[in-house]
């Protein structure tokens, strides 16, 4: 298998469409959205991660999830595939899939719940690392869903261990939390809306954006512009859809956009209830709100 290219810009934090009450994996509405976002403009996705509701399925379903991505973006988009999972074992397993089944890259968060030392968090992404080699792998840092921040040295052992790591999505906030990780010769992706203009100033590549499933263009213009007016204005739009279930209403959203889905999602998250799709739908109808803009052009 050869080295892929290094991927820069913006990348969408894909949702994971599904379907019924249970939340079953939606091949067609997988078509659907990877369509969506390869006609927005994006360089990329990163596909079962948070926004992706991975860590909410079995092996077997994220397999299929990640097959299904990677045949609809056939090379329009780079698919990033996030392979973290709770056991060392399973998260080989999902990586040497998408190693060799066409992703563009791996990027693994740390197991949450145990609060692991240095020394089992390095074995954990090194072991990961090898497994998907020699395609590009990323370190996915979110202290605020794994519990625990990936220790610098972890980072800088990795580098002489794993010769394919090729970055970090790092969504830690403020941006103080984000600066350790911006290291030379590595690509850093910004999690966080708000702080694009500051990771780009920084070094960083791109960012890996939640927002992104459903507002692609606004992450776009903020990575591209590194304007902080740009960065501000898709935090803004966030925090308008943050009070409601977020993967919910980024599907939700999506429909709106013509993308033919359900806004289901994987208990025990929640799907929007018809009180919360009223006031969202108000929301997105409100003339004088920055959203509707962006629905009707």
């Amino acid at each position: 298998m050869e080295a892929r290219h290094p991927i820069h810009g913006t990348v969408a934090a894909a949702v994971t469409p599904l379907t019924g009450v249970e939340g079953t994996i939606d091949s067609d509405g997988i078509d659907a959205v990877v369509d969506f976002y390869a006609r927005s403009g994006l360089d990329g996705i990163l596909a079962l991660g948070t926004t992706g509701e991975g860590i909410l399925f079995n092996l077997d379903e994220r397999r299929l999830a990640a097959d299904e991505f990677v045949t609809s973006a056939h090379h329009r988009l780079a698919v990033i595939m996030h392979c973290g999972a709770q056991t060392t074992h399973d998260t080989i397993v999902l990586a040497e899939h998408a190693a060799g089944h066409g992703a563009a890259g791996v990027a693994v968060i740390p197991p949450p719940y145990f609060a692991l030392d240095a020394e089992a968090i390095w074995r954990h992404l090194d072991a990961a690392a090898h497994a998907c080699a020699p395609l590009p792998f990323y370190i996915y840092e979110f202290a605020a869903r794994s519990g625990y921040a990936v220790p610098i040295e972890v980072v800088e052992r990795l580098r002489s261990t794993a010769p394919n790591l090729a970055g970090l999505k790092v969504s830690d906030s403020p941006f103080e939390s984000v600066q350790p990780y911006l290291l030379p010769g590595l690509d850093v992706f910004v999690g966080a809306e708000g702080l694009i203009a500051q990771g780009m100033a920084s070094g960083a590549a791109g960012a890996v954006s939640g927002l992104a499933a459903a507002f692609p263009e606004l992450t776009i213009d903020a990575v591209v512009s590194r304007n902080a007016d740009a960065s501000a204005r898709a935090a803004r739009v966030r925090s308008l859809i943050e009070p409601f279930p977020f993967q919910s209403a980024l599907k939700f959203i999506l429909q709106r956009r013509g993308v033919a889905i359900e806004d289901a999602v994987r208990p025990p998250l929640r799907t929007l209830d018809d009180e919360q799709r009223n006031a969202l739908r108000t929301l997105l109808d409100d003339p004088s709100g920055e959203i509707a803009a962006l629905l009707n052009p």
